[in-house]
């Protein structure tokens, strides 16, 4: 299971949920989250050092036509960890932004301990629904399954809207700006 998670997160293409539910099914809810999140950590970390020796040609060799990558590692540059976990993390799917945490002045073990952290949420739903389906639990695994899609819909809700009301006011602030050097 380790070596699977560890796979799911070096070929990013690869859906981790379907993986996160076997473990549940297979090794019940905690067992499983411990070795979803013991093989992503250890992917992660394979992927932050082949990042960090080889940099952003690396990424950008493995992800072209990815051009902000190269502007997002600029800005991260000097960029404190939480901030660089967040932007990078509402910048790009979650299964690339691996990639982009070596280009960071990041530390391994800070971003471990913060994209492990931030990986529970999610891992801890799919495995409980995975140990429901498991013991034949369906309902339960069943409503497990339409919360964490409800809490997701309404998380992308709340992005997008955050997202758009920033480019407003960055927009605003570029019109004001044009019309003070007029």
């Amino acid at each position: 299971m380790v070596g699977m998670m560890v796979l799911q997160v070096v070929v990013a293409v690869i859906p981790g949920e379907a993986l996160e539910i076997g473990a549940g099914y297979a090794f019940g809810a905690w067992e499983g989250l411990l070795l979803c999140l013991i093989g992503a950590a250890i992917g992660s970390a394979i992927i932050f050092f082949f990042v960090k020796l080889l940099g952003v040609k690396m990424v950008e060799a493995l992800f072209p036509g990815k051009d902000q990558f190269s502007e997002i590692y600029q800005e991260q540059q000097a960029a404190e960890p939480a901030d660089v976990y967040s932007v990078l993390h509402s910048r790009t799917p979650k299964d690339l932004f691996t990639y982009f945490a070596g280009l960071t002045p990041m530390k391994l073990h800070t971003f471990l301990m913060i994209s492990t952290i931030a990986r529970i949420p999610s891992v801890i739903t799919s495995t409980i629904g995975g140990h429901a389906l498991g013991t034949q639990q369906y309902v339960f695994a069943a409503v497990v399954f339409a919360i964490t899609i409800i809490v997701s819909l309404i998380g992308i809700l709340v992005y997008r809207r955050i997202s758009k009301q920033e480019k407003e006011k960055e927009k605003e602030e570029s019109q004001n700006d044009t019309i003070s050097q007029g």
